[in-house]
């Protein structure tokens, strides 16, 4: 059941299932909290309490908004944290990566751990031979060309780039879906919108964490033209100890929803490492 949330600037649409210690799901840009339809099931019989959360300007929330960087999606889940009674556990995908660091820094009574998966957490570069990577230079194209020209078709052929090999089962009906909501009015502005907006307000934070961190990358993510190293800078920004790495073989940039299983045990490991996230029995 979607629920609502009003905050400054708008509305944020949401949905909790089960009880517990709460762990709070934030997506990337151009999606829905439907991204993490197959992570929520194993969370819930871990005994965990799940809020999958619509970006401003996406899924059911609403589109009207003066902001689109991280720190303005920090501002709207810290709100839905305090709504549902935190602390919580963030996990964050791509652009909510960075926000989730942000609210961890802002807000460290309320959040007990991030995971960041696949996220854009630091000022980006692109080196020379980074265009000699196909993948990278294939997901680029179509990121900027969906960023410039608002285009559907490009953003559904960057995707394709995005999730390497094997498409989830439900692939027609996940991209359908996605290509639905951005021809509603106000979403592609969303998208482009977040596109738009650096990762530097999240990496000058990244030292001001105090939380545990596991950050998630895939071999093949076409965002970096070397994903693990991306991650490991993330790891060497925040404070000695708190950062830890971890690499899926083979997924691109969606981990989360080409390979559940592996970024669920990934997750419910970290839960478990963290005192105020350990699952009632």
């Amino acid at each position: 059941m979607t629920e609502f949330l009003a905050v400054e600037g708008g509305t944020i649409a949401y949905e909790v299932a089960g009880s517990g210690p709460l762990v709070v799901l934030a997506h990337g840009m151009g999606d829905s909290r439907s991204a993490y339809r197959a992570l929520v099931p194993p969370l819930v019989a871990a005994g965990y309490r799940v809020a999958s959360v619509d970006l401003r300007g996406c899924g059911e929330s609403s589109t009207d908004w003066p902001a689109w960087s991280r720190t303005a999606i920090a501002g709207d889940l810290l709100a839905v944290v305090r709504h549902l009674g935190g602390p919580a556990v963030l996990v964050g995908h791509s652009i909510s990566g960075g926000a989730a660091t942000i609210a961890a820094a802002l807000e460290p009574s309320l959040i007990t751990a991030v995971v960041e998966l696949a996220p854009f957490t630091r000022k980006q570069s692109v080196r020379l031979g980074d265009l000699r990577v196909k993948r990278f230079r294939r997901g680029m194209l179509r990121l900027l060309g969906t960023g410039v020209l608002g285009s559907v078709p490009l953003w559904r052929s960057y995707l394709d780039v995005a999730y390497p090999g094997a498409k989830p089962a439900d692939w027609p009906e996940r991209i359908g879906r996605i290509d639905a909501l951005l021809r509603e009015p106000g979403r592609m502005k969303a998208l482009q919108g977040m596109g738009r907006s650096a990762p530097t307000d999240a990496g000058e934070r990244l030292a001001d964490v105090r939380c545990p961190v596991l950050v998630v990358m895939g071999t093949l993510d076409p965002d970096w033209a070397d994903p693990g190293a991306e991650g490991s800078a993330i790891v060497d920004a925040l404070p000695s100890g708190l950062g830890r790495l971890e690499m899926i073989e083979g997924a691109g940039h969606y981990p989360h929803d080409q390979f559940p299983g592996q970024v669920a045990a990934l997750v419910l490991a970290h839960l478990r490492s963290t005192p105020s996230g350990a699952a009632r029995a």
